[in-house]
């Protein structure tokens, strides 16, 4: 015997040993009287899993594989979704809501109309009118207004569907993400992604159903929470994976053991789950089953998969990926092939969208222009490589942010920001949807002159929601989850399907 095979021989009896020490601990208690309560609450926990009443208008779930496809509730319009989130929210008034009215308030002092009775993140006193910080044109058939800021997206508007008068109720940051991504503008609830993989699982067995990608140099501030699955069992939360260095961290296996032993630890500790499942039936254990198999097969799938150099090189033009580099285009491929290969949600969160003013990173008409650079010739390949691969058809891609901009400059404290910028603006922010169903060429909703209230087709994140589950063949009030004692939804108890946007 080699002294590899020793090795690993020591290894897998070193780890056996170890699992069987903290069997032993772990149920030292219950085996104990003190543990009949433990008995009592694990004859409980089934009725919280899927399969409970709460799930039965759904689709039909196999506890121990909680990740195989499975039927949405009627037939979808789309298999798969890819969300572009803008962490801090773009300007709609640079981009899509054209307001040439705005132009001739530039440096007015705002009406008081616009600010009795209003709550802004930063604005106090009477701020200025700030007038559009961007040429427009309208584009393709449909007449579509975009911006310069963004001419790889504008040559593709006939592909997009516009909502121009979406609203919220949040104007921070983390409560705004948290109510885009969650339903709700606090912690705990699941993510959209982990949803739509409870309801559809996965159609690549390899690979997480769920996969998250962010750029910008940070997370979005709401955190991992807006890609957590909440109170939903822990294997449909999102797999973080990265476009530089290796794509999951600690994929790899640790010195001295190979993929063999590997596969022997995670086969014993399993049998311990599996042990555990049997004795209190908690749904949460099967997670942990599905998780360590999913690691395993993510050793040989992940890296494959993200790995953009076998692109051709016209892919490459296309994009304006830096393979090797971290950036948004290199995500913004690589969820073309997780896509491509099974994967149901893919979210790209890209930060630095925070145009307030207060530096030129964050000036409206330096840092904001950068960041419409860095993100539309990618955006507009994905959408085009989506199309020439028969994927768009059944692939919906969203793109915004949590909130909108005001039509007024932000002056802190009630003096002028250094750079031009806006503050947060709840009441009217354009966000847009292609594939999947949805119409294209489109735009629905409109604000008034300035942008700064919605006159018609008001929409909200439920709403969004709601639109996103039906294209998925889910009725958004039906498709719940056991929870507390009640039922719960994505949209909580709002939302409708905006059904003038459905092709």
């Amino acid at each position: 015997m080699t002294r590899k095979e020793l090795n690993n021989q020591r290894l897998l009896r070193e780890a056996e040993g170890a699992v069987s020490r903290m069997y032993t601990r772990r149920h030292f208690l219950q085996d104990c009287a003190m543990g009949f309560g433990a008995l009592a609450l694990g004859s409980l926990l089934p009725s919280c899993g899927p399969g409970s009443p709460a799930s039965a208008a759904g689709p039909v779930f196999d506890p121990a594989h909680p990740l195989a496809p499975r039927m949405p509730m009627f037939p979808a319009r789309a298999k798969r979704v890819i969300y572009l989130h803008m962490a801090g929210a773009p300007s709609q008034l640079e981009l899509f809501d054209y307001k040439p009215a705005l132009a001739g308030l530039d440096g007015q002092d705002c009406p008081k109309s616009l600010l009795e009775g209003k709550r802004f993140a930063f604005i106090r006193g009477v701020p200025k009118m700030l007038g559009p910080q961007a040429h427009f044109q309208q584009r393709g058939q449909s007449g579509a207004w975009v911006s310069e800021h963004m001419p790889h997206l504008a040559s593709i508007a006939d592909e997009l569907c516009f909502l121009k008068a979406m609203t919220t109720d949040q104007f921070n940051h983390a409560p705004a993400q948290l109510l885009v991504q969650t339903g709700g503008p606090r912690l705990g609830r699941p993510s959209m992604g982990s949803w739509v993989t409870y309801g559809l699982g996965t159609e690549n067995e390899n690979l997480p159903g769920f996969v998250v990608l962010t750029s910008g140099g940070r997370f979005p501030d709401a955190g991992k929470s807006v890609w957590g699955s909440g109170f939903l069992p822990s294997v449909y939360q999102g797999v973080q994976c990265r476009s530089e260095g290796d794509p999951v961290l600690f994929i790899e296996d640790p010195q001295g053991m190979d993929r063999d032993i590997r596969k022997a630890s995670i086969d014993a500790i399993n049998k311990v789950n599996e042990q555990e499942h049997i004795r209190f039936g908690d749904p949460e254990i099967l997670s942990r089953i599905s998780q360590y198999e999913m690691a395993y097969k993510m050793q040989l799938s992940v890296p494959e998969t993200m790995n953009i150099n076998d692109e051709p090189a016209y892919i490459h033009e296309m994009y304006g990926t830096q393979p090797g580099k971290a950036c948004f285009a290199n995500n913004v491929l690589l969820a073309r092939r997780l896509v491509e290969k099974g994967v149901r949600f893919v979210q790209l969160f890209d930060w630095g969208w925070d145009s307030h003013g207060t530096d030129a990173n964050l000036a409206i008409d330096v840092g904001f222009i950068n960041k419409c650079r860095q993100v539309d010739r990618s955006i507009s390949a994905l959408i085009l490589d989506l199309k020439q691969r028969g994927l768009l058809e059944d692939t919906l891609v969203i793109w915004g942010g949590e909130f909108g901009r005001t039509p007024m400059m932000e002056n802190r404290e009630g003096k002028q920001n250094p750079f031009k910028g806006r503050d947060h603006h709840v009441d009217a922010f354009t966000i847009w949807m292609a594939g999947g169903g949805i119409k294209r060429g489109f735009s629905y909703g409109e604000t008034d002159e300035i942008g700064y209230y919605p006159i018609s087709g008001k929409t909200t994140p439920f709403d969004v929601q709601a639109t996103i589950l039906n294209q998925l063949g889910f009725d958004h009030e039906k498709f719940t989850y056991l929870f507390q004692g009640r039922p719960f939804r994505l949209t909580d108890v709002y939302g409708k399907v905006i059904e003038e946007i459905l092709a």
